[in-house]
C-alpha cells in the first residue's frame, strides 16, 4: 500500500511547474542547441522505424555482396540469410536473452523497495535539464558496472522524472539515459575485454591466434580507456545541458498505468492461493540462484545476469503471485524486440556468406581487410576503431562483432610484428569502443528504451547523434595517442 501512495504524493508536488526554468531556455540557444535541432529535424524526416532500418540494412548488405563477394549467387545469399534468421546459426537464443534482460531488469526495478528508491531519486531534479543529467548519470554509472542494468535503469528513472515534471521533453530524457550507455564496452561487463581473459571463451580471438590471454589491467584499466571514458561522459554532460529543447513532449499516459491488485476476499484462502502467497518459495529460488552463482566462480555473462535479475526480483517482490504479475506486466514492452532482432540474425548470416568458388571471401572479411589495408602500428588501432563503427551498424553485438572483426584486426597486428598483450589489448578495445560509439546511431540497443517509454526512434535519435559525434572524436584521439604511450 505504501508503494502506491508514495508516487501519488510525488506527482502532487505543487512546485514542479513553477521551478521549470522557462526564462533560461532562450539563453542556452547556442551552437549546441542549433546543431541538435538540425539533427532532430533530419532524423524526424529521414529516419525510418527501426524495423524498416533493419530491412534497409539487409538490402544494403545484399548489394555489397553482389559487388564485392566473388562467386556470390542470389540463391546462396538467400540461404545464408535464412540460416541467420531461422537456420542452424539463428539468432533466436541471443534475441530471447535480450528480451529477458529487458523484462527481468524491468521486473527488478518494479520491486517495491527499488521502485521507491527510483521515485525518491527522480524527485530531486527541479527542471528537465537536471532530470536529463540525472538519467544520464544513473545510466552511465550502472553501464560501467553492468550493461544490462544500466540500459534499463536510466529509462525507468526518466519515466519517473517525466511523470513528475510536467512540460519536460520525454524524448530528451530518454535520449540522455541512452547516452550513458555509450561507455558500457569500457566497463566491467565489456564482453570483448572479459573474453580476452578467458582461454575457454569461444570469442577469445587473441588466445586462439597467439596462445595468450589479456588481463583487464591491459584493457579496461589502461589510461587510454578510462581517461577517454571520463572525457566522453564529461563532454556529454555539457552537451545534454546545452541541448535542452524549448518544446515539450508529454509521455503516453499508458506507461504509468499499473496492473490493478485483485480485490481481497474475506473467505478462506484456497490451497492454490496459499501457495501463490508463500514467500518462502521466492526465498528458496533466490538462495538456489545465488548458490549457483558462487559455485560458478561469480561468472558474469548474459545468462548469469538474467538469472541474477530473476531471482533477485523474486525475492524483492515478496510472494510468487506478486512476482508473476510484475513479470507479466514487464513482458508487455518486449514486442518491438521480438519483431526486429531476428532480422539482424539474417544480416549476420549474409555477412558470413561464403560462396563455394575457390578463393572467395565473405563480405565481413572483405570489409575488415579493406579497412586495415596499409595500416602501421600507429594507425592500425584507429582504422580498427573506424571499421568497428561501420561493422557495428550491421552487427550491433559486442561478442558477435568481435568474432567478425577480431581475427582480421589481430592478424593485422601480428603481420606488422606486434604481438604484445598490451598492443593486442588496445586493438580489442578499439573494436569494443567503436561498438559503444556506433550504438548512438544504431537503434538496435535503443529498442528496449523505446519499448519502456512508448516512443518512436525519431523522437530520441536526433539527440543521440550528438553523442555519436562527441564519442567518435574523443575515442579517435584516444586510439591515435595510445600506441605512442603503451
Amino acid at each position: 500500500m505504501t508503494t502506491s501512495e508514495e508516487p501519488q504524493a510525488v506527482n502532487e508536488e505543487p512546485t514542479v511547474k513553477r521551478e521549470e526554468p522557462e526564462k533560461t531556455k532562450p539563453e542556452r540557444r547556442g551552437l549546441m542547441q542549433r546543431l541538435t535541432n538540425l539533427c532532430v529535424r533530419y532524423v524526424e524526416r529521414f529516419m525510418p522505424d527501426p524495423y524498416l532500418f533493419a530491412v534497409i540494412l539487409t538490402g544494403l548488405v545484399v548489394v555489397l555482396i553482389a559487388l564485392l563477394v566473388r562467386g556470390a549467387t542470389p540463391s546462396g545469399a538467400l540461404k545464408a540469410w535464412y540460416g541467420g534468421v531461422w537456420g542452424s546459426q539463428n539468432i533466436f537464443t541471443f534475441a530471447f536473452q535480450m528480451v529477458l534482460i529487458l523484462v527481468t531488469g524491468y521486473t527488478l526495478a518494479e520491486a517495491p523497495i527499488l521502485k521507491r528508491a527510483i521515485i525518491r531519486i527522480a524527485s530531486k531534479p527541479r527542471n528537465q535539464v537536471q532530470g536529463a543529467l540525472l538519467c544520464f548519470g544513473v545510466s552511465a554509472v550502472l553501464s560501467l558496472l553492468n550493461w544490462g542494468l544500466g540500459l534499463v535503469a536510466g529509462a525507468l528513472v526518466a519515466r519517473q522524472v517525466a511523470k513528475r515534471l510536467t512540460g519536460a521533453h520525454f524524448g530528451y530524457l530518454i535520449a540522455a539515459a541512452f547516452m550513458g550507455f555509450i561507455v558500457w564496452t569500457q566497463g566491467l561487463s565489456s564482453s570483448i575485454a572479459l573474453a580476452n581473459t578467458d582461454a575457454s571463451s569461444p570469442i577469445n580471438v587473441i588466445h586462439k591466434m597467439t596462445g595468450a590471454n589479456v588481463p583487464l589491467k591491459l584493457t579496461i584499466f589502461e589510461p587510454y580507456n578510462w581517461v577517454s571514458a571520463i572525457v566522453v561522459l564529461a563532454l556529454l554532460a555539457v552537451a545534454i545541458w546545452r541541448m535542452a529543447p524549448a518544446e515539450s513532449l508529454e509521455p503516453d499516459p499508458a506507461i504509468f498505468q499499473e496492473e490493478p491488485e485483485p480485490a481481497p476476499h474475506d473467505g478462506k484462502k484456497t490451497f492454490a492461493e496459499w501457495l501463490e502467497n508463500l514467500w518462502i518459495l521466492n526465498v528458496l529460488v533466490f538462495a538456489a540462484g545465488i548458490t549457483y552463482f558462487v559455485l560458478s566462480g561469480f561468472q558474469l555473462n548474459i545468462s548469469s545476469m538474467i538469472m541474477l535479475f530473476t531471482v533477485t526480483s523474486a525475492l524483492l517482490h515478496g510472494t510468487p503471485i506478486r512476482f508473476i504479475r510484475a513479470f507479466s506486466g514487464a513482458a508487455k514492452v518486449s514486442g518491438p524486440l521480438l519483431l526486429q532482432y531476428p532480422l539482424y540474425g539474417g544480416i549476420v548470416g549474409l555477412l558470413g556468406y561464403l560462396p563455394t568458388e575457390s578463393g572467395s571471401k565473405a563480405l565481413q572479411t572483405v570489409l575488415a581487410e579493406g579497412l586495415v589495408r596499409g595500416a602501421n602500428e600507429y594507425t592500425l588501432p584507429f582504422l580498427t576503431f573506424v571499421g568497428s563503427v561501420i561493422i557495428s551498424l550491421f552487427v550491433p553485438s559486442g561478442g558477435g562483432h568481435w568474432g567478425v572483426q577480431g581475427p582480421i584486426a589481430v592478424g593485422s597486428a601480428l603481420a606488422i610484428g606486434h604481438r604484445s598483450p598490451a598492443y593486442l589489448g588496445l586493438i580489442s578495445m578499439a573494436v569494443a569502443v567503436g561498438e559503444g560509439v556506433a550504438n548512438m546511431i544504431q537503434p538496435f540497443w535503443l529498442l528496449p528504451l523505446l519499448a519502456i517509454a512508448k516512443l518512436n526512434v525519431r523522437q530520441v535519435m536526433g539527440f543521440t547523434i550528438i553523442a555519436f559525434l562527441i564519442g567518435f572524436a574523443v575515442s579517435s584521439a584516444a586510439v591515435l595517442i595510445a600506441p605512442h604511450v603503451l
